[in-house]
């Protein structure tokens, strides 16, 4: 291809081609290989669907990709032929298209020579001196300067209880984003486990393959997500601050006039948050606060809610809150039995299908990835405190089981949950691809021309350190809406001053 430094990005969904997108952009960059195993580039699980009873979940303003440039999106929608109001809340196919039109775009003229499109499953990755060797489901090698892992969401865990032989039976559905909706049984109830977005996704699908279904969706508490309403800008006059329970009254307080308000303004103090709250904290959260938050921060169109809403008066979807206990075949049906929430009462009902929403894993060390599996048996790379995903750094590198973190394997997206939390929408992916972008740049470029050595090491990088740690705290206190671009500039010179102390730790070692 060229003489440039090589970046492999393993997976072509929306993190993996941001951020190939974004090392395709500086002229000087690198050369890029993007690996998808799924039929088709720029999609992923999320933007895959075709269904037009499938939309964003965020706004048509909010949803560009790139931060520096807002109205992006809408300019392109315009471009299309299919104008809209900022406001609007568009099917993920269309954005699923948006995508692959920037993919195309790359792939043209001076990219034509950069970027390399693979077709392939990435089953290991080794280290080979300062390079990195892939190995591929057909038995090529491909070597690397550094690697990005976007695998994107796991798919459910097994739920408790599952018996193998439904787990082997059609009557089961593993993974709803690998399902076709067409396969419904024509007649017989459908049982889904989970009330998130994914299950009332999966709802939508089904009445539209099998109008008339009745579905049943259960989860422990039986909380559905909320629907967004008219955006209304709203802004903490001073960031909320402390414990969880501390930050949770805060924002009960700040919610009493408009809850949506209170938990948008949120947003970009969110990341920060997390990272200050010890693990106990963290777990804490996740156990008795993350149901509500869940369905009041990550909310339905207007129009999915109201289509939810007709379906329930109908009696076409109802949901039940309680701990399922068994799961198992009984003859040509899958019967599931669960603990109903609030009591002792035992529930049991047969099913015609299961399919299980329940949300991505985060174990990493139960996924059954090949890649994953590799990478953990090699200590290089290894899970979050909390089991959301893999643990990474502030600056999105991986960290190995030495507790250090690689100069050059990264990993962006739902998978790095454990350090940033909210890491699964676009406003903040597309902020992490373009930080992660810099971050590989930067180690690549002071590889190939490092600075001459300096007797005041340490002292440099205690400085770097204590500019990076200002930086931090002047982004808590920007606004997400208004100030976007002053914040930008900001993350950029962190950027910067991180590349010169990933330097600096390497050198040391």
């Amino acid at each position: 291809m060229n003489d440039r430094p090589t970046v492999a990005v393993i997976g072509a969904g929306f993190s993996g081609v941001l951020t190939a997108l974004r090392l395709l952009v500086a002229p000087e960059g690198p050369t890029v290989m993007l690996i998808e195993r799924g039929p088709r580039f720029g999609r992923g699980a999320a933007y895959a669907t075709g269904s037009p009873h499938h939309l964003l979940n965020v706004r048509a303003t909010n949803m560009s990709a790139f931060v520096e440039q807002p109205s992006h999106f809408l300019d392109w929608l315009g471009e299309e032929g299919h104008a809209e109001d900022g406001q609007v809340f568009v099917t993920r196919d269309r954005y699923g298209r948006y995508l692959q039109s920037l993919l195309r775009e790359a792939a043209s003229g001076d990219g034509a020579r950069r970027l390399a499109l693979v077709h392939d499953d990435v089953v290991s990755l080794k280290q080979a001196g300062e390079k990195w060797a892939l190995h591929l489901g057909v038995g090529r090698v491909l070597k690397a300067d550094a690697v990005v892992l976007a695998t994107g969401n796991l798919p459910p865990p097994a739920p408790d209880g599952l018996d193998p032989g439904l787990l082997a039976s059609p009557r089961y559905v593993a993974d709803p984003w690998a399902w076709d909706a067409a396969e419904t049984p024509a007649a017989g109830d459908i049982l889904l486990l989970g009330t998130g977005l994914t299950a009332v996704d999966i709802a939508l699908s089904i009445d539209a393959a099998r109008p008339g279904a009745t579905i049943t969706a259960l989860s422990r508490h039986g909380l559905l997500p909320r629907a967004h309403a008219p955006a209304v800008e709203t802004a903490w006059v001073e960031p909320p601050t402390g414990s969880p329970r501390q930050v949770l009254a805060r924002v009960r307080a700040q919610a009493r006039e408009d809850w949506r308000g209170a938990l948008d303004a949120l947003r970009p103090h969110v990341q920060a948050l997390w990272r200050g709250w010890s693990v106990a904290e963290r777990r804490r959260f996740l156990r008795h606060a993350r149901p509500w938050w869940d369905v009041h921060r990550h909310r339905l169109a207007p129009a999915t809610a109201e289509t939810l809403a007709a379906f329930q008066a109908a009696g076409a979807f109802q949901v039940a809150a309680g701990r399922l206990s068994a799961l198992r075949l009984n003859g040509d049906s899958a019967e599931a039995t669960w603990r109903v929430r609030g009591g002792g009462e035992m529930q049991r009902r047969s099913f015609a299908l299961v399919v299980n929403c329940t949300g991505p894993m985060g174990d990493v060390t139960r996924s059954g990835d090949p890649l994953i599996g590799s990478l953990l048996a090699a200590g290089l790379v290894r899970p979050d405190a909390c089991a959301l995903g893999i643990d990474v750094d502030a600056r999105s590198r991986t960290i190995g089981t030495d507790g250090a973190a690689s100069p050059t394997l990264f990993a962006v997206g739902p998978i790095t949950r454990g350090q940033f939390y909210e890491i699964t929408s676009v406003p903040d992916i597309r902020l992490q691809a373009a930080e992660c972008a810099e971050a590989i740049q930067g180690v690549l470029s002071l590889r190939a021309h490092p600075p001459a050595p300096s007797a005041g090491q340490a002292d440099l990088r205690a400085f770097i350190d204590q500019a990076i740690a200002e930086i931090d705290v002047e982004l808590a206190s920007l606004k997400f809406a208004g100030r976007v671009r002053n914040a930008w500039e900001l993350r950029g010179r962190r950027a910067a001053l991180g590349d010169v102390a990933l330097w600096l730790d390497e050198r040391g070692r």
